[in-house]
């Protein structure tokens, strides 16, 4: 049995993460949108992923399996984020890299499930793109854990 002071605390802490208002990244962006401009060019996940910084369910983005040389861009302002060269396969079932292009992310702290982690942004629209991670390959160490409905992939 679960004592009421154990009891209270679950309840609390998992209204927390139910009920988190997190938003999109803080600051100013070059590419700016209303909430309804949004709302009108992403489904509901991709709103809610990109903009209200949900994840989606792994293992259900086609890009995680991507393998072909190209680009992944922005979904919500064309920006190339990332390299082909720099995906790999990370088990965890989201497309995962271990660096993104020069000058295409920002960051955050992101204190939502009872510990620090990084969140990454597009730089030039402030959408949600994932988090990252200290236990990616060589040569960074990190893993950039990514929600695929943030991205579009450009082949080469």
């Amino acid at each position: 049995m679960i004592s009421p002071t154990r009891r209270s605390f679950l309840l609390s802490a998992s209204a927390a993460v139910c009920f988190s208002t997190s938003g999109q990244a803080a600051g100013s962006f070059e590419v700016t949108r209303t909430d309804a401009q949004w709302r009108a060019m992403l489904t509901e996940t991709q709103y809610l992923v990109m903009r209200k910084e949900k994840t989606e369910n792994p293992y259900t983005s086609p890009l995680n399996d991507e393998k072909a040389a190209g680009t992944y861009i922005c979904r919500g302002c064309d920006l190339p984020l990332y390299a082909s060269r720099t995906k790999y396969d990370s088990g965890t079932g989201w497309p995962s890299f271990t660096a993104p292009l020069k000058n295409a992310v920002g960051t955050k702290p992101d204190n939502t499930l009872f510990t620090t982690r990084t969140e990454v942004h597009c730089r030039r629209c402030g959408s949600h793109l994932g988090h990252i991670f200290d236990d990616g390959p060589a040569p960074t160490g990190k893993r950039h854990c990514l929600n695929g409905v943030s991205l579009v992939f450009v082949a080469k």
